[in-house]
């Protein structure tokens, strides 16, 4: 008598194999006509003019309207990590990471310091 678990996970081995075969075509893809795209291109601007915007749209979801354990923090230390990521986003010339940790670095010091009653 064979296993009836072992044909589950002979089923989900193939699936896995399946949908990695099915990523890597699309990879495959985006190798061979990436040397094909300028990245100077209009199409490659209106593509990071959409990811800003996006991203933009986000930011200011996040911290005019929070959600969950988010929505209990002070606005005004919100604004803070924001401003604080911004100004570090633009002193290394546009670069997200920075920005993006610096920002959270800000908020968390802002949050602990209120949760000991520093500030």
């Amino acid at each position: 008598m064979s296993d009836p678990g072992s044909a589950s996970v002979v089923g989900l081995w193939g699936l896995l194999l399946l949908v990695s075969a099915a990523t890597y075509v699309w990879r495959a893809g985006g190798v061979a006509i990436a040397a094909r795209i300028s990245p100077d291109g209009r199409l490659s601007q209106w593509f990071s003019c959409v990811a800003y915007g996006m991203l933009a749209a986000l930011i200011s979801r996040i911290v005019l309207l929070p959600v969950g354990i988010l929505a209990e923090t002070p606005l005004v230390d919100r604004l803070v990590a924001l401003g604080a990521g911004f100004v570090l986003f633009c002193a290394f010339r546009r670069n997200m990471v920075p920005g993006m940790l610096g920002a959270v670095g800000v908020f968390t010091v802002l949050a602990a310091l209120r949760e000991n009653g520093i500030i």
